[in-house]
């Protein structure tokens, strides 16, 4: 009778234990009940008929799957190696069970499909330079086809792009040529403003004959200002000019005063 009394505390125990659960409070639990959907209860403590109710707990956390590298063939013909990382999240725990078998598993695949094809469709430069016009494009498709597993996709990026190493160099050789083409551009477009100033400088000296003896007159003094023992430098004969004129109209009024004494 004692060994009997045991028996039974024992299994009422281990059925007491199965009929109670405890869910945290990011988990969902899916009970079926002979086979057939009840729904999701949860969190906290869940009770449960012994032997008729079944639950499937499922987690609302958000989930940051890898999307294993896929060899892809550009639209313009050049093989590239992509991988992406994908972030989901159960929204709705009873169509993750019943709508789908691993909903995991159907969402990473899925993930790798789609990244095949939506690459597939675009060029390399696009690819490269349009990532977040790729990225949005990949969340909405996977987003789309999820939906009915109660799956919400928030975010796709792609990770990693794998050139060949011929594409790598063939970038590589564009790039410096680019470099090359600006830096010409550039020194060509510095040669014309200096070019340009230099024929101004030319047609305000030649309006002006002052302004030349003033630049003769700053170079001698930059000149000077410099370490040199001897410097020879030429003097144009236009700097005396105003001297010599000034010299010949003395030498005239004088003449012309002798004159008049006589």
């Amino acid at each position: 009778m004692p060994q009997f009394l045991i028996t039974l505390v024992i299994f009422l125990i281990l059925l007491l234990s199965s009929a109670i659960r405890v869910l945290k409070e990011y988990e969902r639990g899916v009970i079926f009940r002979l086979g057939r959907l009840v729904g999701g209860k949860g969190p906290g403590i869940i009770f449960l008929i012994p032997l008729i109710d079944r639950m499937v707990k499922v987690s609302l956390r958000t989930v940051v799957m890898d999307v294993p590298p896929q060899d892809v063939i550009t639209k313009d013909n050049v093989s590239v190696q992509v991988n992406a990382v994908l972030y989901f999240r159960v929204i709705n725990p009873e169509k993750s069970v019943v709508e789908v078998e691993n909903y995991l598993f159907a969402t990473s695949q899925l993930a790798q499909t789609t990244l095949r094809s939506v690459v597939g469709q675009v060029e390399l430069d696009e690819l490269l330079i349009e990532r977040d016009k790729i990225n949005a494009r990949l969340q909405e498709i996977i987003d789309q086809h999820s939906d009915p597993w109660g799956v919400k996709v928030s975010l796709v990026e792609v990770k990693h792009i794998d050139l060949p190493e011929e594409m790598k160099r063939a970038m590589a050789k564009q790039a410096e040529a680019e470099r090359e083409r600006r830096a010409k551009i550039i020194a060509a477009e510095g040669e014309f403003q200096a070019a340009d100033k230099l024929t101004r400088a030319a047609k305000i000296i030649d309006t002006s004959p002052s302004a030349l003896q003033l630049r003769f007159l700053q170079t001698l003094i930059e000149v000077s200002s410099e370490k040199n023992s001897t410097t020879i430098f030429p003097v144009p004969i236009d700097l005396f000019k105003p001297f010599i004129e000034k010299g010949l109209r003395d030498l005239y009024d004088k003449s012309t005063r002798s004159d008049d004494d006589q």
